[in-house]
């Protein structure tokens, strides 16, 4: 029974999906804009982290997480001495990651966007 589970976590491990490397996307803001966003991840087995780099600049991403081909992070910004956290959720396909990207707590509209692996 404890090889089995053994062997299951290997093997999940082994079939994490690779995305440590540049990744490109188009995010919906304010007003039906959108901006661009890189984001520069790095896989250690099922453990993810990185930053996001926008035009504001770049901040690190916090409790990232790799379940095959399903990677999740937050990241907490600050407005007006107000902390907001999103919550990023993705599925890998190939060079693209389609994500959702929330606050926490629901507040606001989920926004969906792909990043392509850059080269």
């Amino acid at each position: 029974m404890k090889l089995a589970a053994l062997f299951l976590a290997l093997v999940s491990v082994a079939l994490a999906a690779d995305v440590t490397g540049k990744w490109v996307a188009q995010v919906p803001g304010r007003n039906d804009q959108t901006q661009q966003m890189t984001f520069n991840l790095k896989a250690d087995g099922e453990k993810l982290t990185g930053e996001i780099a926008s035009p504001r600049g770049s901040r690190p991403i916090e409790e990232g997480k790799i379940s095959g081909n399903q990677i999740s992070f937050s990241q907490t910004m600050e407005f007006n001495n107000n902390k907001m956290k999103f919550v990023y959720k993705g599925t890998v396909e190939g060079d693209q990651i389609k994500f959702t990207r929330e606050r926490e707590g629901g507040e606001g509209r989920k926004q969906e966007f792909t990043a392509k692996k850059a080269s």
